[in-house]
């Protein structure tokens, strides 16, 4: 108690001593709390909105890992190089995963949900005509011709049959009302006076777009002729029970369902009634020889599936992976998730931010203890006399240098507890405004180099807004047939150089910051009470009070 009142006493008689190590304290624990704040910020955001995320993966095959390790396979061109008939043997049986294949790895213990979507490509009669596009031209007729470009397949069927020939529309069928993000989302919408066909149906029933039917002069209660686009025999009727409007029908897509491109030839229905039309076709089909290079090809209309998991949480997706091992899925396919990649993503600016003021920390708390170091030490040599004359009179070193730890502790804890107050309320703000500015230069750095390449930067119209974050910018347009569709996720991502950034963060102070913040006190005053201690323990009072002037 002695050691105390006498610290307090110190404390009072040497004011200006003690207000100027306090000031250099309260400089340092508010630095070190806006530090400590900015990381808690970011982790707080990373959890916040990792909560808020809906998880969801998709498994395709891996074409990159199937071309490693064909390379130093032998072929006919030189050994050791790569196999290209081999290659396109390979891609053209084994690619993709059918129906089947995707509902068996549902019944996985993590997976929450699942869904898909069953897209085919569709002729129409003279009564229907496709929205045409200015934009078409030669060379995304070319590239629908290409079958088997980036779908799976239902049943047994795994391509080869060119099932994306030159078509007027894309069909796209959807196993639930899970699977039709771009209605829940808003993106989309029926209009009044129609309705959406109901879940799991098998009626041959379709919602179109509103562009579609002012094309065509429809209306709801109509019926359209559907042509298979390799038969022109081969026809199917559909009830129009409603009209969609969606925001993207007025943005061009790249497709590769040759007309079909503008999103407003895109037709909606049941996956199960789709899948009827299929199997039907498939029935009925016949085999077609070209006539320019007498290749011959199956006349059925195929599909393309993309199929979605849903997981309640990232344990469950990361565990999703060996689960669907034990399934029996081979090692030649792969299990990702658009939606961690995209918070990955979103957190870049966030993560930079961090660090940086981690950094800033580890100085700020390096040359804080320097200079108060350097205070003390000037501190103990100008009170030698009065160590000199506590240890003469009795006092252990001990007590002495206890003495001087506790001056030192008491005014840097009253300069942290000030330097927290000021480090609260200014947290979020500073914090907002640093995130602001580094998400500005990422932005920055993104459109340079899509300038650098000559790209034309931002296609989709600004940044979207992850959860708990606000967006810079307007939304980036979806597409109208779910947005969680693999394919559709490979041309964002090939066209859209947009990123989610989390823009703004709610909150940065709470007891973890106050903890840490009484930790740096504590370690403050043992780094400015050590340089204090050991002179005093070496001190010789007798030399001291001899010496005296």
């Amino acid at each position: 108690m002695y050691i105390i009142k006498n610290a307090l006493r110190c404390i009072s008689r040497s004011k200006g001593r003690n207000v100027l190590i306090g000031i250099i304290a309260l400089v340092i624990a508010v630095s070190a709390c806006l530090g400590l704040s900015i990381r808690q910020a970011a982790e707080s955001a990373k959890e916040s909105t990792l909560a808020e995320l809906s998880i969801t993966a998709t498994i395709s095959y891996d074409r990159s890992s199937m071309m490693n390790n064909m390379m130093g396979g032998g072929n006919d061109q030189g050994g050791g190089g790569f196999d290209r008939d081999q290659f396109k043997d390979m891609m053209g049986s084994a690619s993709s995963l059918t129906l089947k294949e995707y509902q068996k790895y549902a019944d996985a213990q993590s997976v929450q949900d699942f869904y898909y979507t069953l897209t085919a490509a569709f002729n129409g009669n003279d009564d229907l005509e496709p929205v045409t596009d200015e934009t078409e031209d030669e060379e995304s007729s070319s590239l629908s011709g290409q079958g088997g470009f980036g779908g799976s397949f239902p049943d047994g069927n795994r391509g080869g049959k060119g099932m994306f020939s030159s078509s007027d529309f894309s069909v796209i069928g959807y196993s639930s009302d899970s699977s039709m993000s771009a209605f829940i989302d808003g993106t989309a919408s029926v209009l009044e006076g129609g309705t959406m066909f109901e879940e799991g149906t098998t009626e041959k029933e379709c919602v179109i777009s509103e562009e579609l039917a002012i094309f065509n002069d429809l209306a709801v209660g109509d019926t359209i002729v559907l042509i298979n686009p390799s038969l022109d025999t081969e026809t199917y009727e559909l009830k129009i029970v409603g009209l969609y409007t969606s925001s993207a029908n007025n943005d061009f897509s790249a497709s590769m369902l040759g007309k079909s491109q503008d999103p407003a030839n895109q037709i909606y229905m049941s996956a199960a009634a789709l899948q009827i039309i299929l199997d039907a076709s498939d029935e009925v089909s016949t085999t077609i020889t070209d006539e320019n290079t007498g290749r011959e090809s199956d006349s059925a209309i195929t599909g393309s599936i993309s199929a979605t998991y849903v997981f309640a949480n990232t344990e469950k997706y990361y565990a999703f992976e060996q689960e669907v091992r034990t399934l029996g899925l081979d090692d030649s396919y792969t299990v990702s998730s658009p939606d961690l990649a995209a918070f990955e993503n979103s957190l870049t600016p966030l993560n930079t931010l961090s660090t940086t003021a981690g950094w800033f920390l580890v100085v700020i708390l390096i040359i804080g203890a320097i200079i108060l170091i350097v205070l003390n030490i000037f501190n103990v040599r100008e009170r030698k006399y009065e160590v000199g004359v506590l240890t003469a009179m009795g006092m252990k070193k001990w007590k002495v240098a206890a003495q001087f730890m506790c001056e030192i502790l008491v005014v840097t804890m009253i300069a942290v507890i000030i330097g927290a107050g000021i480090g609260a309320v200014s947290s979020v703000p500073v914090t907002n405004a640093l995130l602001a500015d580094q998400v500005e230069n990422q932005t920055s750095q993104q459109t340079q180099m899509d300038q650098n390449f000559g790209r034309p930067g931002n296609m989709g119209g600004g940044m979207q807004q992850m959860p708990g974050g606000n967006a810079q910018g307007g939304d980036i347009p979806e597409m109208p047939n779910n947005a969680d569709s693999g394919k559709n996720n490979r041309f964002e991502n090939m066209f859209n150089s947009a990123e989610n950034y989390i823009t703004e963060v709610n909150s940065a102070m709470n007891l973890t910051v106050v903890f840490q913040m009484l930790g740096v006190g504590l370690l403050l005053t043992l780094a400015a009470s050590l340089a204090s201690v050991l002179f005093i323990m070496r001190y010789d009072p007798l030399k001291i009070l001899a010496n005296r002037d």
